[in-house]
């Protein structure tokens, strides 16, 4: 086989043709961002596992599927590190629980969690001489993004440890809370305290 017929490591299984669908049934051709800032930080392909093809580069991360980034922050607890095909199911049901309640395709929902979780200002701390200051800085569209899936997994995680609720129900209902930025919702009222944190240390 020739070299320029052999196919690219690093392109999406199955290809990236046109109406490729995550899971077999959730359409990803006509995803709408609101936030410019983090757009090309929020990839979206028909892909969920990926098999740590990014690990080797730094910041691939970014041209990894949400979805499979938001798995992979899911499993990053004790009792969940490496379940990987179990965290996939966890994420299928939750997508059809959010179907069945917003009538709206899953993966926008996610996508505008991400957004509306993700904090624009955040504190360092400064020493002047000796002296420890916090200080408001921006945060870098990628770092907004990484937070924002922080706090959600965070979110499903304080829901469903030691409680009735459902991993899948835990997921559905802090990514339909963020959409619609709730601030009841774990991932919002983290964003609000720090975004509140830094226009006090202005």
């Amino acid at each position: 086989m020739a070299a320029e017929d052999q196919p690219d490591p690093d392109a999406p299984a199955g290809g990236a043709d046109v109406g490729a669908q995550l899971f077999g049934t959730w359409d990803i051709d006509e995803i709408a961002y609101e936030d410019p800032s983090t757009e090309r930080y929020i990839s979206v392909t028909p892909v969920a596992h990926t098999a740590g093809r990014h690990a080797s580069k730094q910041f691939k991360k970014s041209e990894i599927s949400i979805v499979e980034r938001f798995i992979n922050r899911l499993m990053q607890t004790e009792d969940n590190t490496g379940k990987k095909q179990q965290t996939l199911n966890f994420v299928r049901e939750a997508f059809e629980l959010i179907h069945e309640r917003t009538e709206e395709n899953p993966i926008q929902i996610l996508v505008t969690a991400v957004e509306n979780s993700a904090p624009r200002e955040e504190t360092v701390r400064l020493k002047y001489g000796g002296i420890s200051v916090p200080k408001a800085v921006d945060v870098a569209p990628q770092r907004r993004v990484d937070q924002a899936l922080k706090f959600l997994a965070e979110g499903v995680h304080n829901d469903s440890f030691k409680s009735s609720t459902s991993v899948p129900e835990a997921i559905a209902s802090q990514l339909t809370g963020a959409a619609n930025y709730d601030v009841q919702t774990y991932a919002v009222s983290q964003k609000e305290e720090k975004e509140r944190v830094a226009a006090a240390a202005r």
